[in-house]
C-alpha cells in the first residue's frame, strides 16, 4: 500500500450541478469533472471526479501512488448523479494517472480521464493533472471578432493537418511554437482570413489525421502542450487570422483506456451496435438521447471557445449522426419511433449545441460537414433548422471537379454541371470545400485532374478557383492546393515545399494569395454571398463558347463585380458582356496574367461601357478574354 495521504472527501459539485449534468443541461462540465488542482484547508492537492454509474469502484492509479489499485478510492457521490469523487493531497500538475474503473464483474478497467487536459505523447494512454490557466494576449482581435465571423464578412479558409503541414526534419512535426511562427507567417502571405485545423485533440492513432479522438479535452501532445497551442492561436489572432477547429462528435474510437465501455457498459455508446456501431469507421456512435453524454459534448464544444479563444467549430460527418441508416443495408438500422430514418434523438442534439453555443459565444461561428440535402442545416432552429452558421456545399465540389475534368473540347456538353449549383445556392449558408478528403483514398492531387499538358493544367487550376473565389458562398482550400501539390495528401512525408517555389507551381501560389486579398477587398464577393440579392447571371447559358458570365453585388449600388470565366484554351475575341451601369470598369484580377503562368497576352486597361443593350441590360463592355481563364472586373464609377 502506499504511504500517500488518503482521499479526503470533498466535491466541486453542487446539487444544482448535479442535477443539470443528469438533465444534460451542464454545458461547463469541465470546470466539475476531472482533475483540478485547488487547496483545500490549507494544502494543495488535486480533486477528481469522474462518471461511471455503473461502477462498483473508482479509485486513482498514477506514478504518485506506484499504480496501486487500491492505494486511492474515490468517493461515490450520495445522490444518483454516478459521479465518483475525491481529494488527494500533495498531487501536483504534471502529475500522470488514470481511473481504475471496478466493473459488477469484478474486472478491472484502467481509463484515461474524459475530461483530462493533457494526455501522454502516444502510444502512452495516461492522463496527466494540468490546468489550462494562460495570460492571453488577443484582446484586440477578441472585441472585433464578429466582424470577421459575420455572415457579411470575408471568409476564406485553408484547411491544415498540424502533423504534415510541413516536416523540415523529415518525419518530424513542426511545434506548436515553430507553427506559430512558419504558419502565421504563411498565413499572412497567402491572405487567407481564417485557418482550419483538422482535429488537433488528442489521438491514439496518427494516420486517423486526428479523427478518432480519445482525449476531448486536450490538444494533442506531438506538438506541445496546452499553453504552446494557445501561444498559436493567441498567434495567429495576432496576425488578425481567425481559427477554426474540427470538432468529432459523430464517432469514437474503442481504444481501451478510451471512452468506449467506460464503467463495464455502454456508458457514451449505445449496446445495440444497429445504433452504437458506425460500420465506415469501425467506431462507437454517441448515445445522443442520454442526458450525460449531452452535457459532455457540449461542454467539450464550449470548452474550446472558453479556454482557447477557438472561433469557429467545423462539425465532423453531420450526415452520419442524422441518418440511422447511414451506410446500413436494410435490417442493419432501426427505425425512429415515427418508422422513419431519422435520427431524432441526433437532431435534437445538434440544435441544442448549436443554440448553446450561438447564446454563449455570438461571435463565433458553427460549420457542418453535411453531404445530403437535408433541409435548414444552416437555417435557425427557430423556424425548424439545425443552427449552423454554414454549411460545406458538397454538391459544387462534386460537379465542379467532375466538370474540369472533362477536356475542354467536350465541356460545352457539360455546362449545366457548374450552373446547376445556382439553383440551390442560396438554400443554405454554403461554404466551397476543396478539402483533404479531395486528395486522399486514391483520388490524387487536384492538379492531376486538370487536363492537357503543363500550361493548360495549370490555366485550368487557376480558373478553377477564378470560379470558385467569385462563387456565391466562403471558400475553403486544403494545405498544398495553393500551389499544386503533385502527389497525393501523405501525412508521412508532408507538403513537398520545394514545388511552391518553382515555375509553374509558384505562379499559381502567388495567383492564390492575390485572389483571396482581392477577394477580401471587394464587398462585391463577400457582402452578401449567401443572399440571392449579391448574384446576376449575365449570361449562363453560353455553352458554345464554354463562357460562364456573372454579376456579384454588394451591399452598396456601386458594389459591383462582373465575372467572365472562359473555359477553353480558345481566345474569345472581342466579346460582349452585359452590364448594368453606365461608367468605367477596372480590372480586380485576371488569372492569365504573365505572374502567375499564364499567356499574358491581354493587358487590360479600365473599359467605359458602351451604351447597347447586351445580354438583356443597356450597356456592355467588349473585351478580349484571355484562354482558360477568369477575369474579373470592378465598378469603377462614371
Amino acid at each position: 500500500m502506499s504511504t500517500q495521504t488518503a482521499v479526503i472527501s470533498h466535491s466541486l459539485f453542487s446539487d444544482e450541478d448535479a442535477n443539470l449534468w443528469k438533465a444534460g443541461k451542464l454545458f461547463r462540465a469541465y470546470d466539475k469533472l476531472g482533475s483540478h488542482v485547488i487547496e483545500l484547508d490549507g494544502e494543495q492537492g488535486t480533486y477528481f471526479a469522474v462518471w461511471g454509474p455503473s461502477a462498483k469502484s473508482v479509485s486513482v492509479i498514477g506514478n504518485f501512488n506506484g499504480w496501486d489499485h487500491g492505494a486511492h478510492p474515490l468517493n461515490a457521490r450520495w445522490d444518483s448523479s454516478g459521479i465518483f469523487e475525491g481529494f488527494i493531497p500533495r498531487v501536483k500538475s504534471g502529475t500522470i494517472y488514470k481511473y481504475s474503473i471496478e466493473t459488477q464483474s469484478g474486472d478491472l478497467l484502467d481509463k484515461g480521464d474524459p475530461f483530462a487536459r493533457l494526455w501522454e505523447t502516444p502510444p502512452l494512454t495516461a492522463s496527466i493533472v494540468w490546468d489550462t490557466y494562460y495570460e492571453w494576449d488577443d484582446a484586440d482581435w477578441m472585441k472585433v471578432r464578429s466582424k470577421h465571423n459575420g455572415i457579411d464578412s470575408p471568409y476564406s479558409v485553408y484547411e491544415v493537418h498540424l502533423g504534415s503541414w510541413k516536416k523540415p526534419k523529415g518525419t518530424e512535426s513542426l511545434s506548436y511554437r515553430e507553427l506559430a511562427v512558419d504558419l502565421v507567417d504563411y498565413m499572412k502571405e497567402m491572405n487567407f482570413t481564417h485557418v482550419e485545423f483538422l482535429p488537433v485533440m488528442e489521438h491514439p492513432y496518427f494516420p486517423s489525421w486526428g479523427y478518432q479522438i480519445t482525449g476531448y479535452f486536450a490538444p494533442s501532445s506531438r506538438f506541445g502542450g496546452p499553453q504552446d497551442f494557445m501561444y498559436l492561436i493567441q498567434e495567429l489572432h495576432k496576425a488578425g487570422i481567425g481559427v477554426i477547429l474540427d470538432w468529432v462528435p459523430s464517432h469514437f474510437p474503442t481504444d481501451a483506456h478510451g471512452l468506449a465501455q467506460f464503467d463495464g457498459t455502454h456508458l457514451y455508446d449505445h449496446e445495440d451496435p444497429k445504433l452504437g456501431f458506425h460500420p465506415d469507421w469501425k467506431s462507437a456512435i454517441f448515445n445522443y438521447g442520454r442526458n450525460e453524454v449531452r452535457s459532455f459534448l457540449i461542454s467539450n464544444a464550449l470548452f474550446w471557445l472558453d479556454r482557447y479563444h477557438i472561433d469557429a467549430l467545423r462539425v465532423d460527418a453531420v450526415a452520419s449522426m442524422l441518418y440511422l441508416d447511414y451506410s446500413r443495408k436494410e435490417g442493419e438500422w432501426i427505425p425512429n419511433k415515427f418508422g422513419g430514418n431519422k435520427n431524432l434523438e441526433a437532431i435534437s442534439f445538434l440544435r441544442e449545441f448549436n443554440e448553446a453555443v450561438y447564446r454563449e459565444y455570438p461571435d463565433t461561428m458553427t460549420i457542418a460537414e453535411e453531404s445530403t440535402a437535408f433541409e435548414g442545416v444552416s437555417r435557425p432552429t427557430y423556424v425548424g433548422g439545425l443552427g449552423f452558421g454554414m454549411k460545406w456545399m458538397m454538391g459544387w465540389m462534386h460537379d465542379t471537379l467532375g466538370f474540369f475534368k472533362n477536356d475542354p473540347i467536350h465541356r460545352s456538353h457539360h455546362h449545366n454541371s457548374l450552373t446547376f449549383s445556382l439553383v440551390y445556392a442560396f438554400t443554405e449558408n454554403f461554404m466551397l470545400p476543396l478539402s483533404h478528403d479531395e486528395v486522399v483514398h486514391g483520388k490524387g492531387p487536384i492538379i492531376d485532374r486538370m487536363p492537357g499538358d503543363d500550361w493548360q493544367r495549370f490555366a485550368n487550376m487557376r480558373t478553377l478557383y477564378g470560379y470558385m473565389y467569385t462563387h456565391p458562398g466562403s471558400q475553403l482550400l486544403f494545405m498544398g492546393n495553393e500551389f499544386g501539390q503533385t502527389t497525393e495528401w501523405s501525412i508521412d512525408k508532408g507538403l513537398n515545399w520545394t514545388l511552391s517555389e518553382t515555375a509553374p507551381h509558384k505562379g499559381l501560389k502567388k495567383y492564390v494569395a492575390d485572389l483571396n486579398k482581392a477577394y477580401r477587398e471587394t464587398p462585391a464577393l463577400y457582402a452578401q454571398a449567401y443572399d440571392p440579392q449579391g448574384f446576376e447571371w449575365i449570361d449562363g447559358g453560353d455553352n458554345q463558347n464554354s463562357v460562364l458570365t456573372y454579376l456579384r453585388k454588394g451591399k452598396k449600388g456601386n458594389e459591383l463585380a462582373i465575372v467572365i470565366n472562359n473555359l477553353t484554351p480558345t481566345v474569345r475575341h472581342h466579346y460582349r458582356v452585359g452590364v448594368p451601369k453606365a461608367g468605367t470598369y477596372k480590372l480586380l484580377i485576371n488569372s492569365d496574367a504573365k505572374e502567375y503562368g499564364g499567356t499574358g497576352a491581354q493587358e487590360f486597361k479600365p473599359v467605359k461601357a458602351v451604351e447597347s443593350e447586351w445580354n438583356g441590360r443597356p450597356f456592355h463592355l467588349e473585351i478580349t478574354v484571355p484562354p482558360l481563364a477568369t477575369v474579373v472586373f470592378v465598378y469603377a464609377g462614371k
